[in-house]
């Protein structure tokens, strides 16, 4: 079985496989699908962003450049996409007239669902067609096997010219299977490289309106709720850090039941998230509430869309063409059982 991770290179010598290339060109390649982000509605720009300072004496991100040149990240946090993320979590507030930290919520919903629960699925769409296609990469490889064999034969190849014949040939051919079907491994990623910008931005956001509001505005001092009623400073009780780890290692460790014999690889960046889910706890209990509580209200609607995508009624509007369980909640529960109780002894 190869693996379709990776980046593929085409071959530059063709050799003459009897029948691959009709094999593999039978289908002709349809349009990929095109994806369209939601055109940016105009928002009140509420806030002001000149430089300041808060009445905690701590210098606001959200302003413009002082005298000397500004670091990184206070470009990054001054921003245009920064900057459109706090007016639309303004506006938000605004319209819906919630207290604070019920709009961050209802904020943290509808960006995570108009915008990355589409992409989710389109990830799954790609997934599924390259699961599918392993099959008959196997059944190619296998006959491109005995081919470059005979090949080598007749021309007194080396064991290394023949295997450099064979892969060579062998990632053309796999490049060819993901253009006819239109489901390249690569496209996969998109989820990853439009939600990690979203979530930065959206962070940063939260973080500029704290520091901006701190002292100065009772909707930030009341607008919070139970253990947290001040969103401007951090959560001393560490109850909404210690949620938030717990949450993305729910998280990790349900993606890692799907993996059945999982490579050396996989095991050590499973590894390295779990330190990283951890790591994220203190760094949580650093930062304004209003930023842990976006982090973990981001988990919990993240972990609650991948459980939707693996109901069979979503494969089937999918129109996913592999194999699935008919009850994956069932199995899922029953690998926890057996991984983390039977296991232990209990």
């Amino acid at each position: 079985m190869l693996s379709v991770g990776g980046s593929l290179r085409s071959g530059v010598l063709r050799i003459p496989v009897r029948g691959l290339c009709s094999a593999v060109n039978r289908k002709s390649p349809g349009p990929g699908p095109v994806c369209s982000g939601p055109p940016s509605a105009g928002l009140p720009a509420a806030w002001t962003r000149s430089g300041s300072r808060t009445s905690t004496g701590v210098r606001r991100f959200s302003g413009g450049g002082g005298p000397g040149a500004p670091g990184w990240y206070s470009r990054l946090s001054d921003s245009a996409p920064v900057h459109l993320c706090e007016d639309f979590l303004v506006g938000v507030q605004q319209v819906s007239g919630l207290p604070w930290w019920l709009s961050i919520a209802m904020a943290t919903l509808s960006v995570r669902t108009v915008v990355t629960l589409p992409l989710a699925a389109y990830q799954l769409i790609i997934l599924a067609k390259v699961e599918v296609l392993q099959e008959e990469i196997s059944e190619l490889a296998k006959r491109l096997r005995y081919e470059v064999s005979l090949r080598a034969r007749e021309r007194g190849w080396t064991e290394k010219q023949s295997r450099f014949q064979f892969q060579k040939n062998l990632r053309r051919i796999v490049s060819q299977l993901y253009i006819r079907d239109n489901c390249h491994p690569f496209k996969a990623s998109l989820l990853v490289w439009v939600q990690l910008p979203l979530w930065i931005s959206l962070s940063l956001a939260l973080r500029n309106l704290s520091l901006d509001q701190c002292g100065n505005s009772p909707a930030w001092l009341q607008g919070g709720t139970l253990w947290i009623p001040d969103l401007t400073v951090p959560d001393s009780t560490w109850i909404l850090p210690v949620c938030l780890g717990l949450t993305n290692l729910l998280i990790l460790e349900v993606f890692s039941l799907q993996r059945v014999n999982p490579s050396r690889f996989q095991r050590i960046v499973t590894n390295v998230i779990r330190g990283f889910s951890v790591l994220m706890v203190p760094i949580a209990a650093t930062v304004p509430s209003s930023m842990a509580l976006y982090w973990f209200i981001s988990s919990l609607v993240g972990f609650s869309h991948n459980l939707l995508l693996r109901s069979p009624a979503i494969h089937k509007l999918l129109k996913l063409r592999t194999q699935r369980s008919d009850s994956p909640y069932r199995d899922l529960l029953s690998a926890i059982i057996t991984k983390y109780c039977c296991q232990s002894g209990y």
